[in-house]
């Protein structure tokens, strides 16, 4: 089996666990699958001669070298399947014909994860000892609240530096801050809506007893109700999407409820700066009967704060409670990390591109100098957190240049 045989093989079984988030079991903070898919991870560390440790199944660390600490970190959760599917979302299946691997996590983070692994082992085949201590730090709680990560800084030392290869190339040097929130508006006689399944998804399925209205096109009547489907996106870019509940709130009459959630009637999306437009994106929807309740995953940019968006929404007397909250990351793009990967991405690739800000929010974040670095680039029609997620052989083997480089660079005199 040669190098790029068994990055596929690894990724094609890493994407076989269903790792989205269930109830706790115990021992097992974020269910079963979560918990097997990270005892996978590690005793593949092992095998290959690394020093593994499994943080209570929170989080898992791969450990490399010795010296002053660098951190690479990734996640193996994954976003629920949703919808629409022409493969099998927990199937791990090898497509030689197109030369790829299709399943959740493919890009979105168990690729990388696996593809960082093997760069490590390599450099170790080769005899290549870092003369830092690289901490490989495999989260499980990345998609749905960042426990994981509490969970090691409270029982392990954080390096101050490091990436984390779960957004863009070039290299991120900014991303915008994260906030979700759950409004709440009176229900007005609606008894029943439903819709979504995380924060961070855009809404692609929606539904709603029927009320006598004549049906506008897209909504469909099935076993009584009043049926909506869209198409998911990762909620950074809601625009990539088609929220699922914005028709079912025009059927429904609620029109001041749309207004705020789907015309900028909050006046968020006027917030702007160099790491982009705020992004507002209402994703889950449920109601008691009494109330609307409805979570929205906000990305405003990194020169503003949680304050600015909160007075807004305060300023038009809606109810809400703060369900979670990332503070911006800003790195100086100049810095020898930001310099560093990005000239290494573009050597590889001959390309010739500069540091980039994005809406979307990572584990550098949880570093004082950290960044994102790939694997996404320029021009690729993304499918994170989307239907048939896939990735590449392609990808696999310019990612492994790159990122074997890059750890070489920083990590290795």
């Amino acid at each position: 089996m040669n190098n790029i045989d068994g990055v596929i093989k690894h990724i094609s079984e890493v994407v076989k666990y269903d790792s989205s988030q269930t109830a706790p079991l115990k021992g097992m903070p974020f269910g079963k699958g979560t918990a097997d898919c990270l005892e996978y991870f590690l005793n593949l560390a092992k095998s290959f001669g690394f020093e593994t440790k499994n943080y209570d199944n929170y989080a898992g660390e791969v450990i490399f070298g010795e010296g002053e600490e660098f951190a690479i970190l990734a996640h193996l959760d994954v976003v629920p399947a949703g919808r629409g599917w022409h493969h099998e979302p927990f199937g791990g299946e090898i497509d030689y014909a197109n030369s790829r691997i299709w399943g959740r996590g493919t890009m979105d983070d168990k690729g990388p994860a696996v593809i960082i692994l093997h760069c490590l082992k390599q450099l170790k085949d080769e005899g290549i000892v870092p003369s830092r201590k690289i901490k490989f730090i495999l989260g499980c709680n990345e998609e749905n609240g960042w426990e994981c990560i509490r969970y090691y800084k409270q029982h392990a030392v954080m390096p101050d530096e490091g990436f984390s290869p779960d957004a863009d190339f070039p290299v991120i040097y900014a991303e915008k801050g994260i906030l979700q929130i759950e409004l709440k508006f009176p229900a007005k006689g609606v008894k029943y809506i439903t819709g979504g399944e995380r924060a961070n998804m855009v809404c692609d399925y929606c539904e709603t007893y029927a009320n006598g209205s004549p049906l506008p096109q897209g909504l469909t009547l099935e076993n009584g109700k009043v049926v909506s489907r869209g198409k998911s996106a990762h909620a950074s870019t809601p625009h990539l999407g088609s929220n699922a509940i914005k028709p079912v709130l025009k059927y429904l009459g609620l029109d001041k409820m749309y207004s705020l959630l789907f015309d900028n009637a909050f006046n968020l999306e006027n917030l702007n700066d160099v790491t982009g437009r705020l992004t507002f994106s209402p994703d889950v929807i449920r109601c008691d009967g009494d109330y609307i309740y409805v979570t929205c995953d906000i990305r405003f940019p990194s020169t503003y704060g949680k304050d600015d968006v909160l007075s807004t929404i305060e300023a038009k007397n809606i109810s809400y409670k703060v369900l979670s909250y990332q503070a911006p990351l800003f790195n100086d793009a100049n810095c020898n990390l930001i310099k560093t990967l990005s000239d290494t991405y573009n050597e590889v690739t001959g390309k010739h591109m500069s540091p980039v800000a994005i809406g979307g929010g990572t584990y550098a974040r949880a570093l004082k100098c950290g960044c994102a670095f790939g694997p996404e680039e320029e021009g690729e029609e993304s499918t994170i957190h989307k239907p048939d997620e896939y990735i590449t052989f392609e990808k696999i083997q310019k990612c492994m240049q790159i990122y074997k480089l890059a750890i070489k660079r920083l990590t290795c005199k």
